[in-house]
């Protein structure tokens, strides 16, 4: 290996910390007094749909109508790229200028966190580069998966150190089973909350004994736990939770601020009420009906879902009016 590779590799993580430093002061954006820089995750953050036009193409001008009527609800921030975004189905550079948009749109006092999960660790890194480059404030990185068997506890930490190391923006972790098949280990999760550029995990899982133990076990460390459903959101407050990435958040995002207010107040009976009127239809745009059923229902709420991809398809009438009754029933429409 040639000395300034050498040079340049072992100087990564500082260049990073030093990046990243220089990013939050531009953005306003606080370090603590005697602490290693941190980001309050606390909130709501909908993870957003992107929209798409009659012909499958990323439609801009709809993301930034979405994003005009976004602003007035008090979300935290927006994940751009998540599941709900049909990330696998975007181009490398259409996965940038859908952040670069969103940035644009977005006030500078909210978080911007962007997928760049990719399935080997160089492709994360050089996505998660770009995403940092196009304005995200966090990546947000999904657990690799298609070599599941082979992803052990120690690939894992691995691959997350890496990234970590070398991102010039802090990281989060993100854990989504149903989608990968893979649950980030735990004892993974616990070592990687001692990285002082991984600030926290997303846990689309749903096992709030494995949230609470999270919490528990990172207590020492600057790490935060994000809830990755609607449906779990009050559950997960109450075993120290700091905020929630929800898919129902793009349809009702302001009962969803709301709940979350309720919790930080201990305002526990009214945010149970409240809770228990989301439970139903986040299941349904989410395991039951899934994106095309998210998007359909945004368009009740006076936002824009339009098509999605190909190979998922719309719903049937019969879906349709489902969704509809789940959402009607308890109360929202």
């Amino acid at each position: 290996m040639a000395f300034s590779t050498l040079l340049t590799s072992s100087l990564r993580p500082t260049l990073a910390a030093l990046h990243w430093a220089a990013c939050r002061q531009c953005r306003g954006l606080s370090t603590p007094q005697g602490s290693e820089p941190s980001l309050n995750l606390g909130g709501i953050f909908p993870p957003l749909a992107t929209p798409f036009s009659p012909t499958q193409e990323v439609d801009y001008a709809q993301l930034e109508g979405n994003l005009r009527r976004y602003a007035s609800i008090p979300f935290r921030g927006l994940v751009v790229l998540g599941s709900n975004g049909e990330y696998p189905y975007l181009a490398s550079r259409e996965r940038v200028e859908v952040v670069s948009c969103v940035r644009r749109a977005l006030p500078r006092d909210r978080l911007l966190l962007a997928g760049s999960g990719c399935e080997s660790t160089q492709a994360t890194i050089k996505l998660t580069v770009s995403m940092a480059e196009a304005g995200a404030d966090v990546a947000l990185v999904v657990t690799p998966c298609y070599y599941r068997g082979a992803m052990t506890t120690a690939a894992l930490v691995h691959h997350y150190t890496e990234v970590g190391d070398a991102s010039p923006i802090p990281v989060v972790l993100y854990s989504v089973p149903a989608n990968t098949g893979l649950d980030l280990p735990m004892e993974a999760v616990i070592t990687l909350a001692q990285h002082p550029n991984i600030i926290g995990i997303k846990d689309s899982g749903g096992d709030i004994t494995r949230m609470g133990l999270m919490v528990h076990k990172t207590r020492q460390e600057d790490f935060q736990v994000l809830a990755g459903s609607a449906s779990f959101l009050l559950a997960s407050y109450a075993v120290g939770a700091s905020g929630g990435v929800c898919a129902l958040a793009n349809v009702l995002g302001d009962p969803l601020c709301q709940l979350d207010h309720l919790c930080r107040k201990g305002h526990w009976q009214e945010a149970r009420d409240l809770q228990h009127r989301l439970i139903e239809p986040n299941m349904a745009v989410t395991r039951r009906f899934g994106i095309p059923g998210l998007k359909k229902a945004m368009e009740w709420f006076g936002y824009y879902g339009g098509p999605c991809r190909a190979p998922l398809a719309p719903l049937s009438p019969a879906q349709v009016e489902e969704l509809r009754s789940t959402f009607s029933a308890n109360g929202w429409l």
